[in-house]
């Protein structure tokens, strides 16, 4: 199950619909800070027959048990084990929903049932795609009820998922799914992936070889060049060490990378001026010429600066 901002209480009100002998292993990763200890495992362990862990690297995985990816890990699988990794970031998240789901997809096939939830990116979508291509069910929850709708709307129009259900619906349809109780509904085999880096271990070195094509653009977090897949309708980015964005994510990326190159810039600038007006001060030599320099990088900082926090006056 994955979840972003206004998760938690949807996460709270799957997991206690879980009964308790129900043979299912439960794993989760709700978007969080990297320098903040999670309690999200002591939260759900109150209202679920579940027990909730923090899962741990090559822990032994059991039926009848929540496990929780710790802040700032991957969580991914190795047949009856898991291992909680520090990979490169997707969608600008570590962890990532998008690793879990398409880890769980690539090691269980038809075996996974893969829940999206409340967030307000679209982390997720390529890992219900990846489930969804190897045979297993997926479900969003419905958007119009969701506090944040953006994830399990973007999931809902680019996969179309097995089921579209309010949350107070999801746990009973998981546990009917589990005990066999409901079916779900046939439909046409997908074609391969696009990205058969995917199929890698996460954290190993991708095959540039086997991405899609090269853009003109790089990797905001390592600078390398990022190849474009598109699959179906799903467009992504992804760079040789493993960074991998959806559009959303590579925008949000770029508006960060600029305003980082203006505050730049405008620190760049103040110190030039400063500089400038010290060296006239301090020799005389030059000084008109000097001082007129900084005040122009004075007033070209404060036109950066003003854009920048909007202050038009």
């Amino acid at each position: 199950m994955g979840a972003s901002a206004g998760g938690v209480q949807a996460l709270q009100k799957v997991v206690s619909e879980f009964p308790a002998d129900m043979e299912a292993g439960v794993f989760v990763v709700l978007h969080t800070l990297a320098t903040v200890e999670s309690l999200l495992p002591q939260v759900l362990a109150r209202v679920s027959a579940f027990p909730a862990v923090t899962a741990e690297d090559r822990g032994l995985i059991e039926t009848g048990k929540i496990y929780v990816t710790p802040p700032d890990r991957h969580m991914v699988f190795h047949d009856s084990a898991m291992s909680v990794v520090r990979g490169p970031k997707e969608n600008r998240h570590r962890p990532s929903i998008d690793v879990l789901f398409r880890s769980a997809a690539m090691t269980y096939g038809p075996r996974v049932i893969g829940v999206l939830l409340s967030g307000a990116d679209d982390d997720g979508t390529a890992g219900m795609m990846a489930i969804k291509r190897r045979g297993g069910i997926t479900i969003v929850q419905d958007p119009a009820e969701s506090a944040y709708p953006e994830m399990p709307g973007t999931a809902l129009r680019t996969v179309g998922p097995d089921f579209k259900l309010p949350v107070a619906e999801i746990g009973p349809r998981i546990r009917d799914l589990v005990e066999g109780k409901f079916q779900k509904t046939e439909r046409e085999p997908m074609s391969e992936p696009v990205d058969k880096s995917l199929e890698q271990d996460e954290g190993s070195p991708t095959d540039v070889r086997k991405l899609g094509s090269p853009s003109a653009f790089t990797c905001p977090d390592c600078k390398g060049t990022l190849w474009e897949l598109q699959d179906g309708q799903l467009l992504r980015y992804r760079c040789r060490v493993g960074h991998a964005y959806s559009v959303e994510s590579i925008i949000e990326a770029e508006s960060d990378s600029v305003e980082r190159a203006l505050w730049e810039a405008v620190k760049t600038l103040e110190e030039s001026a400063q500089l400038s007006r010290r060296i006239a001060q301090k020799t005389g030599i030059l000084r008109e010429e000097l001082t007129q320099k900084a005040v122009e990088r004075e007033q070209h900082a404060r036109v950066i600066r003003e854009l920048l926090v909007g202050n038009t006056n």
